[in-house]
């Protein structure tokens, strides 16, 4: 590797999930996912970043029962299930070595309990993988982001129940027998860490299917199960697909003291360390010994079968994907204002501006977590969603002039190259989102992410033109010089 600079077969490209862009929610197939579930929030309250949006046995079976996608719109997506050729041939032309996307589960295994999988949902992404590798685009395949199927959702609380694991298996085998001459680098579970902030999405937990007062014990025990069916998949993904690569996902919630007050600073220290533990367990394969003692502390008994410490030791993973959009601080004191930022909060750090959404822009964060995750966990990383959400205005001329979005993206990356220049293995970045898709927490189109516009509103009302932002210019240059040129 070139001591100064990106190493030279350095992975510049971008991300998405399927649950943000393909529509066709009903189409080929398809089974009615967690995702399908999701409405549209022009106002997400503050607050709501640190609960969990209302969701109950009622709403669901209201949603499920709607055949409409008009309050749903990552039912519609942005149409990349019939559009995805014109949108691989325009991350082509900006020179993408490599696109993480994500297969949603209900169009293999609808239900999820199927014995066979839908072959039609199977063959879509034969065909998405096999343009991308014309193209010479390297898939990054998520297995679980936010798209298991509603069924395992109302009949067992989705992960609770430990029999979703050989579900999980079943649909993970099927993936990898089928493309395993298309896929080599594989994630499990994305940001598996957000069970504690949105259980439904996450893991399909139904909050009144939970008994009163154990709320967070079953979210520790949905955890467990997905640990487990992470490492289980982990040891097939390595036995069917020789030289494949398994990477866990963390959502990289980068937190400061609020002040050099020591009360601060263990606070911090803690909220820290318990985020790193998502990655721990993947990485060390084992549980560390704080969160043991502190699930003793609050009384929260984890059903463990006999096998699973050993399972999870034998089968760890190959290197570690993280998200990173912001950093938080912490302080010991109650009252404190508070930042908001991917479907978390933190108290306000006055020294960083933030985006349209409130979520603070911190690229010296970036160095700071990526030197921390290699001195940690000593793993090739790869950043697999990094980006923020911004209103774009379309010129009479069709141009869209994003400058905010340029700048946000040249500031990590001059980081993200000193980070590697200090000795960090990064191999790869995807900014999140390549194009502009429905957004995670809000649903909305309007908070847009992407080097490309999508013509289509919050409503669905639009053509889904795709038009080329300045954004996509100035990246297709980034990549061209190897991150060297970012003027």
């Amino acid at each position: 590797m070139d001591k100064q600079g990106f190493p030279k077969d350095f992975l510049w490209g971008g991300a998405m999930a399927a649950n943000q862009v393909e529509g066709a929610w009903n189409v080929d197939g398809k089974g009615l996912s967690v995702a399908d579930m999701a409405t549209f929030k022009s106002n997400l309250k503050l607050e709501d970043y640190e609960g969990h949006v209302a969701i109950s046995s009622e709403f669901i079976e209201k949603a499920a029962n709607d055949p409409s996608d008009k309050d749903y719109p990552k039912r519609r997506g942005i149409d990349f299930y019939h559009r995805y050729q014109e949108d691989l041939a325009l991350f082509a032309e900006m020179g993408f070595k490599v696109l993480r996307v994500s297969i949603a589960w209900s169009r293999i295994f609808p239900t999820g309990e199927e014995t066979e999988p839908n072959e039609k949902g199977l063959q879509f992404y034969e065909n998405l993988f096999t343009e991308m590798n014309r193209l010479g685009i390297e898939p990054i395949v998520t297995l679980s982001h936010y798209e298991m199927p509603l069924a395992l959702s109302t009949k067992y609380n989705g992960w609770v129940e430990r029999s979703v694991i050989d579900d999980f298996v079943r649909f993970s085998q099927a993936c990898f027998h089928r493309y395993k001459d298309l896929v080599k680098y594989w994630l499990t579970f994305n940001e598996i860490d957000s069970i504690h902030r949105h259980p439904f999405t996450t893991a399909g937990i139904i909050p009144d299917r939970c008994p009163e007062g154990k709320e967070e014990e079953i979210v520790y025990q949905a955890l467990h199960h997905q640990f487990v069916a992470s490492a289980r998949v982990t040891a097939d993904c390595h036995r069917i697909i020789p030289g494949s690569q398994v990477g866990c996902m963390l959502t990289k919630l980068t937190t400061y003291p609020n002040t050099c007050d020591p009360k601060d600073v263990e606070v911090t220290l803690k909220k820290n360390l318990h985020n790193y533990f998502f990655a721990d367990v993947q990485v060390f394969g084992e549980y560390p010994t704080m969160i043991e003692r502190m699930l003793e502390r609050k009384n929260i008994h984890i059903k463990m079968d006999p096998g699973d410490r050993e399972i999870l030791r034998e089968h760890t993973v190959d290197f570690v994907s993280f998200s990173y959009y912001m950093s938080l601080t912490e302080s010991a004191k109650e009252g404190m204002e508070k930042a908001a930022g991917n479907t978390i909060m933190g108290v306000k750090n006055p020294y960083l501006p933030a985006t349209d959404w409130g979520w603070q822009i911190d690229p010296v964060g970036l160095k700071i977590s990526l030197i921390e995750l290699y001195d940690r966990y000593k793993k090739p990383l790869i950043i697999v969603e990094n980006g923020m959400g911004a209103y774009d205005q379309v010129e009479n001329d069709g141009s869209i002039h994003d400058p905010y979005r340029i700048n946000y993206f040249k500031e990590h990356f001059k980081q993200m190259k000193e980070a590697v220049e200090e000795g960090v293995d990064l191999f790869g970045y995807t900014s999140w989102g390549s194009i502009d898709l429905v957004s995670a927490g809000t649903s909305q189109m309007s908070k847009r992410y992407g080097f490309i516009y999508v013509d289509q509103d919050d409503e669905g009302n639009g053509t889904l033109e795709r038009k080329k932002k300045d954004s996509f210019y100035w990246y297709k240059k980034v990549i061209e010089t190897n991150g060297e040129d970012l003027d």
